[in-house]
C-alpha cells in the first residue's frame, strides 16, 4: 500500500522536524514545505506552533496558510494542528490584553489558563469525546505531552455545529480546557503527540488511516 503524503507546513514556527519524524514512524510519506501547491495537494496537512498566538498568526498569513487551511477544508481534505497550531483555528487568541484574530475555523476565543501553576508543562491525562477517532484504542489513562501558557476554556457552538456537534476532547489544569478537537476533516491536538511517547504515535496513526 502506498504511504500517504502529509505536508508540514514550515511557517517558521514550530517543531517541524520532531513532527515529521513522528509521521514517518507511523509509516507517513512526510515532507516539510512552505510550498503552497503541494501542500494543498498532499493527502494530509500538519499545522505545528509554538510559542505566541499573533507571531504564529502573522507567519502563517506570510506563506498564505490561512488560506490553505481554508482551501484544503472546503475540498473535505485532513488537517491536523498541533499546540499553538490548533490555537490559531479559533477564532481569536488574546495575549497580555491584546486581541488577534485566528483562522475562525471554530469559534471561540484562546486565553491564559487560569491555574496555580502556569505555564502547564508535562504529562496529563485527557478525557476523550464519544466516538473519538483520534483516541480511538488508547487506554483511558494514557498521557500526553503539554506545554503551554493558553488554551480555549469555553467552547462556543455555532448553530450549524448544533446539527452535526464537534468531538470535543477535554484536559484540567487548574479549569479544564479543550484538549483536542475532531471536526469532519479539522482535528487538532492542544498537546504534542509529536513527543508523546507511544500514546502520541497512536493517536497519529489513527489520523493517518483517515486520510
Amino acid at each position: 500500500m502506498t504511504a500517504k503524503s502529509v505536508v508540514v507546513l514550515d511557517y517558521g514556527s514550530g517543531n517541524v522536524r520532531s513532527a515529521q519524524r513522528a509521521l514517518e514512524r507511523v509509516g507517513a510519506e512526510a515532507v516539510i514545505t512552505s510550498d503552497f501547491t503541494e501542500a494543498l495537494n498532499a493527502d494530509g496537512l500538519l499545522v505545528p506552533g509554538v510559542g505566541a498566538f499573533a507571531a504564529c498568526m502573522e507567519g502563517l498569513k506570510a506563506v498564505k496558510g490561512d488560506r490553505l487551511i481554508g482551501r484544503r477544508l472546503s475540498g473535505g481534505r485532513p488537517v491536523l494542528g498541533i499546540c499553538v497550531g490548533m490555537q490559531i483555528l479559533f477564532a481569536h487568541g488574546v495575549e497580555h490584553g491584546v486581541e488577534t484574530e485566528g483562522c475562525d475555523e471554530w469559534p471561540g476565543t484562546v486565553e491564559p489558563l487560569r491555574a496555580p501553576v502556569v505555564p502547564h508543562m508535562g504529562w496529563n491525562t485527557v478525557t476523550p469525546a464519544e466516538d473519538t477517532v483520534l483516541f480511538a484504542g488508547l487506554p483511558e489513562d494514557a498521557r500526553y505531552y503539554f506545554v503551554h501558557s493558553y488554551g480555549v476554556r469555553h467552547w462556543e457552538m455555532n448553530p450549524i455545529e448544533q446539527l452535526r456537534p464537534p468531538k470535543v476532547t477535554w484536559a484540567e489544569h487548574g479549569e479544564p480546557f479543550v484538549a483536542a478537537v475532531e471536526n469532519g476533516p479539522l482535528s487538532a491536538t492542544q498537546f504534542h503527540p509529536e513527543k508523546s511517547g507511544d500514546a502520541g504515535a497512536a493517536l497519529l496513526k489513527n489520523w493517518i488511516e483517515t486520510l
